[in-house]
């Protein structure tokens, strides 16, 4: 098994967890409190790791590209995670993410856009499969 696919396994079990870790943490407060406890811990283990891991050399090697890529990366994220966490405080958190993973097909589909990755037909039928799986879903 390559690296990056053990990552992602790894990224997709703890993903998984954070959701479920996190409704009973949102009981008795808004949504947006929750929220902002959980990022700053992110925060702070973030930073660490980086402290831990990252050669201070690499800071140098930093660009303007750098700051403005990573810097709107952030902001979507930010976008994200509110509404992801306005609907887990009042949804079912197994439908939730399950609708919050058709952000997958959106990355597919803007990797090929802006990065000319191929869209392959096990990526189409992957796909498919996936947008049928969310209007089941979203349909309960």
């Amino acid at each position: 098994m390559k690296p990056w696919v053990l990552y992602a396994l790894i990224s997709m079990v703890f993903a998984g967890l954070t959701s479920v870790i996190a409704k009973p943490g949102l009981s008795g407060i808004s949504s947006e409190l929750g929220l902002t406890i959980r990022t700053g811990f992110v925060f702070v283990f973030v930073i660490g790791f980086a402290a831990m891991v990252v050669p201070s050399g690499q800071f140098a090697a930093l660009e303007r590209s750098n700051y403005l890529w990573l810097g709107l990366s952030g902001l979507t994220t930010a976008v994200s995670w509110v509404f992801y966490y306005k609907a887990i405080k009042d949804g079912e958190v197994s439908t939730v993410a399950l609708i919050d993973k058709g952000s997958v097909v959106v990355s597919v589909v803007l990797a090929a856009l802006f990065l000319r990755e191929q869209i392959t037909v096990r990526t189409l039928v992957g796909g498919s499969l996936m947008i049928s799986g969310l209007l089941v879903i979203a349909r309960k």
